[in-house]
């Protein structure tokens, strides 16, 4: 395992919220960090194949969002909402007195990269969006739906893997058993208890289910505010929350600064360790170096 520091910040509400920090090797030659933003119920173990791969040749800053691995849960349910998080970011920023980055976000966190090019596009030295735009299908979001915050309790870590198997089986048709328990050990603890359970709170489940079907903000008009800065959308072939449609819509909006790929045979989100993620990815971060 790549290796990297603990550090811990407080949020403007009191908790104390915990990251990994993998720190670049060799001297500072003004590469940004990479600030690595993980999806609803995942956290910063879930950027693991990502820092094994660029941990030395750039700085990972990977937060466990508040109700998350070893970030504190919060009292109140429902600031579990991105613009919490995105206040509780700000702060980490403010932290580390960094003020200019690459965001890479997973679903969640892409949203959270999108309110951050509404609010402080000069914060952003490039973007990655995975598997999630302006508009999210309703299928993906009923799936996500019918299955956050249903506690699961497993004895072991190949029976958590199995599970995992069984639920997302479609969503990563090529894994086999190594590839279900790495995954496991990213979304799952051992407990007091000895037994494997989810790394999260289950109430963050709790603002999107109140929220219902409903219509949110509409985010469409963020798109051109990635105009200029190097930008790659990701999009999983198979992906239920983010349409081919809606995607190319994305390309567009941004216009040339944008590079779109869809990953083959991978649903949602991409795992950023496939082939064609890794290439886009380079990709994209050579775009970053060259300004």
């Amino acid at each position: 395992m790549t290796g990297y520091t603990d550090g811990y910040w407080w949020s403007p509400d009191g908790l104390r919220l915990h990251y990994r920090d993998y720190i670049r090797a060799g001297d500072d030659d003004g590469r940004p960090p990479l600030l690595c933003l993980p999806g609803l119920t995942r956290n910063a173990r879930d950027f693991e194949p990502l820092a094994e791969r660029l941990a030395g040749q750039w700085r990972l800053i990977c937060p466990d969002m508040r109700g998350r691995a070893e970030s504190a849960y919060a009292k109140d349910a429902m600031s579990y909402v991105p613009l919490t998080y995105l206040q509780d970011i700000s702060r980490l920023l403010a932290d580390l007195a960094i003020t200019r980055f690459v965001a890479i976000g997973t679903s969640l966190g892409g949203i959270l990269t999108m309110l951050i090019a509404a609010t402080h596009r000069e914060w952003l030295a490039g973007a990655l969006l995975n598997d999630v735009g302006p508009a999210l299908d309703p299928a993906g979001l009923d799936r996500i739906r019918s299955y956050v915050g249903v506690g699961q309790s497993h004895p072991t870590w190949v029976h958590a893997a199995r599970a995992l198997a069984d639920s997302n089986g479609d969503v990563y048709p090529g894994y086999g058993l190594e590839q279900w328990i790495a995954m496991a050990k990213r979304l799952y603890r051992l407990n007091s208890g000895g037994r494997i359970v989810l790394d999260y709170d289950m109430k963050i489940a709790e603002p999107i289910r109140a929220m219902g079907s409903e219509a949110g903000v509409d985010m469409w008009p963020v798109m051109p505010a990635f105009a200029g800065i190097p930008t790659l959308l990701l999009r999983g072939e198979r992906s239920d929350l983010l349409s081919a449609d809606n995607a190319l819509r994305m390309a567009r909006d941004i216009g040339s600064s944008a590079e779109l790929v869809t990953v083959p045979d991978v649903g949602h989100a991409p795992a950023l360790d496939e082939p064609d993620s890794v290439a886009a990815i380079d990709r994209l971060l050579d775009r970053v170096l060259r300004g």
